[in-house]
């Protein structure tokens, strides 16, 4: 992969190998934040969600731009669903790809919490699991601590030993095995509940040749290379993060491709609704379907009221300063570029 091998002579193993500053390539924020977002209007069909994915010009109250330039994405609270039909939700993907060489910054004061929300914001490869999955953001319920992951084909895994704060779960990446290679956050209020309540956080995720490494602050703790970064940032001192892979053991060039963005929120499903999960936190009778009797059907409110996020902003960072764009419509990034969305099929 021409891309990662060029990168590759810029950069060490350590996750803060780019110390010069990277410079702004896009950003998803404000009253423009959803013009560069394509809308998936469907039913869940990858994680078997009770949820139907609508398009923003169905449903404007469930993605919008609130007065304090906030993005809102949330689950419809508001309709009483009779049974045996789904909860209309919201799910975006990019309309661009980023290829190695990539940092995105992802800010947000509030995450969808409660029983049977499944919310994420992760990234994909257009030939999904060829090349790739990262998952920056997901999780369950009434959990309260964010889990990371990659998922990939046969033969990427989770290295031991690596220098980060999570801790890891499963080790083999492949898709087809289960839930991937996991790192759940060690730190506090990292989601649900405690984390709209301290002011919610930021995660800043390198994708390169290296590695894959994500990191994330606590309202307090955002460091000054963040909140003060406008067209550049430096990535340099930001220590550890709380999951690292590294490509000794994941080859990245080989495992993924370039890597389109997707925030969504999905209910109950192929994790959230399994009874065994399910029924310990949120009750029920342990059926099948007791996700979707128990949380889904009838009134919205209060079992969706805090279903949604609140972003203040995603940011995409490269390793040049320049950005030009080809008459096709590419953005080309030094060596590396920003892929316009093209028309294709796709599982997702």
């Amino acid at each position: 992969m021409k891309a990662a091998l060029s990168l590759a002579t810029l950069l060490s193993i350590a996750p803060a190998a780019l110390a010069a500053n990277l410079t702004l390539v896009k950003q998803y924020a404000g009253s423009s934040f959803f013009d560069a977002w394509d809308f998936v209007d469907n039913f869940d069909n990858t994680t078997n969600g009770d949820v139907q994915f609508v398009p923003q010009s169905n449903s404007p109250s469930l993605a919008f731009v609130d007065s304090n330039q906030r993005a809102i994405v949330k689950v419809d609270n508001t309709t009483s669903v009779d049974y045996p039909n789904k909860r209309n939700s919201i799910k975006i993907t990019s309309k661009d790809y980023y290829e190695a060489g990539t940092v995105w910054v992802f800010d947000a004061v509030h995450l969808p919490y409660g029983c049977s929300v499944w919310p994420a914001f992760w990234t994909k490869g257009q030939d999904w699991p060829r090349q790739g999955e990262i998952d920056i953001v997901e999780g369950i319920n009434t959990m309260t601590n964010n889990q990371m992951a990659l998922h990939t084909f046969n033969g990427c895994n989770a290295a031991t030993g690596t220098n980060q704060l999570g801790k890891t779960g499963t080790t083999n990446c492949n898709d087809t095995a289960g839930a991937g290679c996991t790192v759940a956050e060690t730190a506090d209020n990292s989601f649900g509940a405690s984390f709209a309540s301290n002011g919610g956080g930021v995660w800043a995720t390198q994708f390169d040749a290296s590695g894959i490494f994500i990191w994330f602050w606590g309202r307090s703790n955002v460091p000054a290379s963040i909140s003060t970064a406008t067209d550049s940032i430096d990535i340099s001192s930001w220590g550890a993060p709380s999951a690292s892979y590294p490509s000794s053991a994941c080859d990245i060039g080989s495992f993924f491709g370039p890597q389109q963005l997707v925030i969504d929120i999905t209910l109950c499903g192929d994790w959230a609704g399994v009874p065994s999960i399910y029924q310990p936190v949120c009750g029920g009778d342990g059926a099948a379907d007791g996700c979707y009797r128990n949380s889904v059907i009838n009134a919205g409110s209060p079992n969706y009221d805090n279903a949604y996020f609140e972003i203040n902003y995603i940011k995409a960072f490269g390793v040049n300063s320049s950005v030009l764009t080809s008459g096709s419509g590419s953005i080309w990034l030094f060596r590396f570029r920003l892929i316009r969305n093209p028309d294709f099929f796709h599982r997702w």
